[in-house]
């Protein structure tokens, strides 16, 4: 049997974030029949961790790639995750656990971008005309604010005018800031597009700036993607074929 897919999703207060994630979670199961998907959640939503992992080791499953659905290795991804489920592997004998890479970066990512600018109204032609606002949640992690402003870099190769990273918390500059900037240096169309995943508090804060500072468009979340749901496929497949022992915890 092939390990389970467990996907580890931050949570939120917003009941938005855990109906985006499952949306996904459902994607994925769509495109992989018979592969067992399931859900948890480090806060704020059940079920937690441990929880999705005792059901899953109670159920007869013994090995599990365990997804992050983070789009950099910033904190949750270096402390939280593998705290989680370094508890659960020690009081499940026998249970295997490989950790998955995060989302980020990946060429994917910058199409399910394209297909949320596209879907608020850009089109092919604005993209010589058009700024981008990179926005993302912020952290206070180096290596993650720097591959945010490498994945700026990166689009701004596909052809748009300018693409400038932005955040919502932890770093500078915030997503009006950059919006105002832009619009500053004369650039005719500024859009902003949320690299987040799905609802809350942070991405309403995105949308929020965005909105005061006027841009032209204000994208939707990545969410369900079609893009999104490969990806966690092309993650889990990735980590379900390293040799084994390899970024694994096994009891």
């Amino acid at each position: 049997m092939s390990p389970a897919l467990l996907v580890i999703a931050h949570g939120s207060r917003d009941p938005r974030h855990a109906a985006t994630v499952h949306a996904l979670t459902g994607r994925v199961r769509a495109l992989r029949p018979g592969l067992r998907v399931e859900t948890a959640f480090l806060d704020f939503n059940t079920p937690s961790v441990g929880q999705a992992l005792s059901a899953l080791y109670l159920s007869g499953v013994r090995e599990v790639v365990a997804l992050p659905l983070l789009l950099t290795r910033a904190f949750h991804a270096k402390s939280d995750i593998p705290a989680a489920l370094a508890e659960s592997t020690s009081r499940l004998p026998g249970l295997s656990v490989r950790v998955a890479d995060v989302l980020g970066p990946s060429p994917l990512l910058l199409t399910a971008l394209e297909r949320r600018l596209s879907e608020a109204g850009l089109t092919p032609a604005d993209r010589a005309t058009t700024a981008v606002v990179l926005a993302s949640a912020g952290s206070t992690d180096p290596e993650a604010i720097a591959v945010i402003a490498e994945t700026a870099r990166e689009w701004r190769r596909t052809g748009w005018c300018a693409v400038r990273p932005a955040f919502a918390s932890a770093a500078l500059p915030r997503t009006e800031d950059a919006v105002r900037a832009l619009r500053a240096e004369g650039f005719e169309r500024v859009a902003v597009a949320p690299y987040v995943i799905a609802p809350g508090r942070l991405p309403d804060r995105i949308a929020a700036g965005g909105e005061a500072a006027g841009a032209d468009v204000v994208a939707d979340v990545l969410g369900a993607a079609p893009e999104l749901a490969r990806l966690l496929l092309r993650r889990y497949d990735a980590s379900a074929a390293a040799p084994a022992g390899l970024r694994a915890l096994t009891a």
